[in-house]
């Protein structure tokens, strides 16, 4: 009997628009419907920037969009990323696969004229289908293959600071407005001469000195180790994690990148100093759950006297939350934003 796959308005429009592939399938951010194309019988594979929807595939798994990784491909399936830029990355990108087609869908309401236009730079012919319940799709054939220019790099004059990002990392190559407010106060984060007087760095052999939760396009993890730590950063967005290493490298630093789920991997009650900005979205919807499970999971990997350095819009419900770790005090706000220390109890 074959699996039948729970799917929302979108994945069911891409595919009732979808031609009859006659090669491989390929299946962009959208885990679902991946599972359903595989159910089909077709020649499937997929690829999602997540880690927490990649766990969720039921095909192959492609690790990067390349020419050799993606031979064979004549269809590929995409949901409508968040940002633009994401679009333009995978357009450049698929647009080197000959007589590839493209059915992307989204929610009509997230759509606008910018992604007609990112696949245009590279497709001859982009079309609109009508819309059903509330979703739409685009077709793009005709690929018109050129040079890929992600990641993109871009200097923060006040921080002197060269940043890097992909089509999907956050903020791009800027420094978002809640991270530099805490860039802000960094002063007065713990050094890593304090971390280390303490006798809580992180269990050998990496031993690291302070762990940057949800790296984005790597400014904490930069700054950081210019000021002398040890930084691993987290994220479980692919186009985050490659970001966050271009900018250490173009800094000159040394950072070790790890995609993961929040701390996962990490010993309980062994790090000495997280820095986190969470978000706040999934997708394109807004949810607190993501930022409030990072909290939990910094709770457990803090050891003894170790903190928590956190940012966050001002509205979100983290308070409580933080004040479970141990002390907690506002050291900075905004009308948008508030900065917390967070010590753990020893």
């Amino acid at each position: 009997m074959r699996v039948v796959y729970m799917l929302d308005p979108v994945d069911r429009l891409i595919l009732d628009e979808s031609p009859e592939p006659t090669g491989r399938v390929l299946v962009i951010d959208a885990p679902g419907l991946a599972g359903e194309v595989g159910a089909r019988g077709w020649d499937a594979v997929a690829y999602c920037d997540s880690l927490l929807d990649e766990r969720l595939l039921t095909v192959p798994v492609v690790e990067e969009l390349t020419v050799g990784s993606l031979a064979g491909v004549d269809l590929v399936l995409l949901r409508l990323p968040k940002s633009v830029a994401a679009l333009e990355e995978y357009a450049q990108r698929l647009a080197l696969v000959p007589g590839v087609r493209v059915v992307a869908g989204g929610r009509v309401k997230h759509m606008t004229r910018g992604m007609n236009e990112a696949l245009a730079t590279r497709f001859a012919e982009v079309s609109a289908s009508l819309g059903r319940q509330k979703s739409r799709v685009l077709h793009a054939s005709g690929p018109r293959p050129g040079g890929i220019d992600f990641p993109r790099t871009a200097r923060d004059a006040d921080l002197d600071l060269p940043l890097a990002a992909h089509g999907g990392t956050f903020a791009g190559t800027r420094v978002d407005p809640g991270t530099r407010l805490l860039v802000s106060v960094l002063d007065r984060v713990p050094s890593a001469t304090v971390v280390e007087e303490r006798g809580t760095s992180v269990s050998k052999p990496s031993n690291f000195t302070c762990i940057d939760l949800g790296s984005g396009n790597g400014t904490l993890s930069a700054l950081l180790a210019r000021a002398g730590h040890r930084v691993l950063a987290l994220d479980e967005s692919r186009a985050a994690c490659l970001a966050t290493a271009v900018t250490a490298a173009a800094n000159g630093v040394s950072v070790e990148v790890r995609r993961a789920d929040a701390l996962e991997g990490v010993a309980p009650g062994s790090v000495p100093l997280i820095v986190c900005n969470p978000p706040f979205h999934v997708g394109t919807a807004k949810d607190s759950a993501p930022g409030l499970a990072m909290i939990d999971d910094a709770a457990r990997a803090l050891a003894p006297r170790g903190e928590l350095w956190l940012v966050f819009n001002a509205h979100l419900p983290y308070l409580p939350r933080l004040r479970r770790i141990g002390r907690t005090e506002i050291v900075a706000r905004n009308p948008k934003f508030i900065v917390t220390r967070s010590v753990r109890g020893s």
